[in-house]
């Protein structure tokens, strides 16, 4: 039987800045990718989130960002090898304290926005990552799409879970519209459903441009501050359990 990973992003809430979401997508989702207050979430937001997930069976994933509140982790920042390793290994550690009062461990890393982005093809960066892994516990998987970082991860002998963007469109070199531009979200659920059905099954998406790029899947990444995340995310599971393919978490 086919099986995916039905990941999203949540925990985003801080202060008096809450998203309502995330009860509801855990119970749609396999995982989550939590985040740590770098670029989103605060102590109160990362407690309530990592219990909620332990309660619903999701995987737990570290979701570490720049130090960018104000810009929501999606602006670039040129830091240097021992920032970005301090900074992730700080995230996880972290996340870890509160995985661990609740009797979990953190399953996977996904790096968010802009991080993610030059991790992907800046090899300083990815490098950066991985150490900041390696020092945590080599078991940890990484998540990501193909390159650089997915590359210097398997170099070490990272177990790698390649993630696919449900709502995203990818440029011809596989790399995803930058979302300062036209067409970067995708927002029709009935083409997001069919665009994933086709990374699962075919392995190719379509890009924006109209040519087919390939692409590895082992995990959908739903986005929960999308507009209709929570509805989104139902129907894809549905339609995917329709198509006879299973949802279930990535573990190592």
């Amino acid at each position: 039987m086919t099986t995916i990973d039905l990941c999203a992003d949540v925990g985003e809430s801080f202060g008096n800045y809450e998203w309502v979401t995330d009860t509801a997508l855990l119970d749609i989702v396999s995982s989550v990718n939590i985040a740590c207050g770098f670029h989103a979430g605060d102590p109160r937001s990362m407690m309530a989130t990592t219990k909620l997930a332990v309660e619903k069976g999701c995987a737990i994933g570290a979701h570490p960002g720049f130090p960018d509140l104000v810009g929501f982790g999606r602006r670039i920042m040129e830091l240097s090898k021992e920032e970005i390793t301090t900074d992730v290994l700080y995230q996880l550690g972290a996340l870890q304290a509160f995985a661990t009062g609740h009797g979990a461990n953190i399953n996977h890393v996904l790096p968010h926005g802009q991080l993610a982005n030059m991790a992907n093809v800046r090899g300083d960066y990815a490098s950066a990552i991985v150490d900041a892994c390696a020092l945590f516990s080599e078991e940890m998987v990484i998540v990501a799409p193909p390159g650089q970082l997915a590359d210097e991860a398997q170099k070490r002998n990272f177990p790698v879970a390649h993630v696919a963007f449900i709502d995203r469109n990818y440029q011809d070199n596989g790399q995803l519209v930058p979302r300062n531009q036209q067409h970067a979200v995708i927002v029709d659920e009935q083409t997001i459903i069919d665009r994933c059905k086709k990374m699962i099954i075919e392995q190719s998406v379509t890009t924006v441009s109209g040519k087919e790029w390939p692409v590895k899947c082992d995990t959908l990444l739903l986005h929960g501050d999308t507009s209709g995340a929570v509805r989104l995310a139902y129907a894809l599971r549905e339609a995917l359990l329709k198509e006879g393919i299973a949802i279930q978490s990535y573990q190592s």
